[in-house]
């Protein structure tokens, strides 16, 4: 009997866990429902494809066509799935129902829109999909001033390539600092200066309040103070699109995920539910840093879970396991990078952390055009296992900064960690002593 497969959602999580249950069973019966119009994008390339540096179609890396004549599956566009019913294991579709042997729900997230008055205005924004994006590029020709609220790494991104499109940009943030959270202020303020001298704005520690405007956008209220502008772009973080799985009752976490297991199964008053797997965004993961929860809403950490709900909903065997979350965003000539945990969010598990730090250059020094290269790596000071690290730099963020990953996941220790560590030298490419060693140095020092 042939199985039937039905997978809720086309991104990352989705398009992979149904490439890698077709990989799994040859003959299985694959069907996508997805409400998004383009499938199988990069959502992390909008920013330069807003700037014209890469085309739109490059973006989008497979047509539903590809997926019907290369791979057997069946892709149905711009159509919500309504309701599942775990029971008589059925998914509505548009007044239809399709049976199904294994469910696969990778349904995304929600770009967060503060509950202000002014949101429906013309000319406001979110950064979310190809479409949102073309939007964009469209609408910011016709316009002279933006304002982006938040500044997370996406918002950064996006600020940096309407400066560079000649618009007078201004960043509203909520938090006291540029990428809150996950970077620490000492990492954070070089990118805002950086970004200021580019004439960029910032306007922090201030909510936004209101958009303002007849018909269309004139200005936005944040920390008690009117910005004119005639546009806003929200880019406020991810939620998790949990509308189904609340629908089915499944279990939800601290965080606002699903609760799922190593199998990405979820839970159901506290019992795992048989054949339903989670991807992707909307679930919540296992820190490999610290023994606690977090969530990973990140494209390459759909992509792992997605194969391995694939592959499980097939009925092969996959688990995925703890996370460590590296990430990197280049911002013009500026690459910033972290992995684990950042200070604050030490503090917030309830961890004492100690920090080493070393500036260093990222060729030789003989070498030309070397940049100049920051690296902090933070250790837990009970067990001195290595818990996090950002890096800032003009090139060369991104191995480092997952030679550091892999040190989290390892669980290795500062100490350890120099014992083991190796870098590979050539003028062009590092020093003879990688930066990342000398401030693991530094951090023994300071667990001394």
């Amino acid at each position: 009997m042939v199985r039937k497969i039905i997978v809720i959602g086309s991104g990352a999580a989705g398009m992979t866990a149904a490439s890698s249950a077709r990989k799994t069973d040859p003959d299985a019966e694959i069907t996508v429902f997805t409400k998004d119009a383009d499938i199988a994008y990069s959502p992390c390339a909008i920013p330069w494809a807003i700037e014209g540096k890469i085309a739109w179609d490059s973006v989008v890396m497979h047509t539903p066509e590809h997926y019907s004549e290369r791979k057997g599956i069946k892709v149905v566009t711009e159509t919500r799935v309504d309701s599942v019913d775990d029971s008589a294991k059925t998914v509505s579709v548009a007044g239809k129902t399709y049976k199904y042997d294994s469910l696969v729900i990778a349904a995304g997230g929600k770009v967060f829109i503060p509950p202000i008055s002014g949101t429906n205005l013309e000319g406001v924004f979110v950064v979310r999909t190809v479409r949102d994006g073309k939007r964009i590029q469209s609408y910011v020709k016709e316009v002279e001033k933006v304002v982006i609220c938040g500044a997370g790494v996406i918002g950064l991104e996006v600020a940096f390539v309407l400066s560079e499109l000649g618009k007078d940009v201004t960043v509203v943030e909520m938090m006291d600092q540029v990428i809150p959270r996950i970077a620490d202020s000492d990492m954070a303020v070089p990118i805002q200066e950086y970004l200021e001298g580019k004439g960029i704005k910032f306007i922090l520690n201030a909510p936004m309040q209101s958009v303002n405007g007849f018909g269309k956008v004139s200005s936005v209220t944040a920390g008690n103070e009117e910005h004119e502008c005639e546009m806003v772009i929200f880019a406020t973080g991810v939620r998790a699109n949990v509308d189904i799985p609340k629908q089915l009752g499944f279990d939800i976490g601290q965080l606002g995920g699903v609760i799922v297991s190593p199998s990405l199964q979820p839970y159901k008053d506290g019992r795992l539910v048989r054949d339903i797997f989670v991807a992707g965004d909307l679930i919540q993961c296992e820190s490999a840093a610290v023994a606690g929860p977090t969530m990973s809403q990140l494209g390459s950490s759909a992509a792992r879970q997605g194969a391995a709900a694939g592959k499980n909903a097939a009925g092969g065997k996959a688990l995925y396991g703890p996370v460590s979350s590296p990430w990197v965003s280049v911002i013009g000539e500026k690459e910033i990078a972290g992995t684990g945990l950042s200070l604050g969010l030490a503090s917030w598990y309830g961890l004492d952390a100690v920090c080493g730090k070393a500036d260093g250059l990222t060729r030789a020094r003989y070498y030309p055009e070397a940049k100049r290269i920051t690296v902090k790596v933070l250790a837990d000071a009970a067990t001195h296992r290595i818990i996090g690290a950002q890096i800032l730099a003009g090139e060369g963020a991104t191995g480092r900064i997952n030679w550091l990953t892999s040190a989290i996941m390892s669980g290795t220790t500062a100490e350890d960690f120099l014992v083991r560590a190796e870098n590979a030298y050539c003028p062009p490419t590092s020093m003879v002593k990688d930066t990342v060693i000398s401030a693991v140095e530094d951090l023994c020092e300071k667990l001394k």
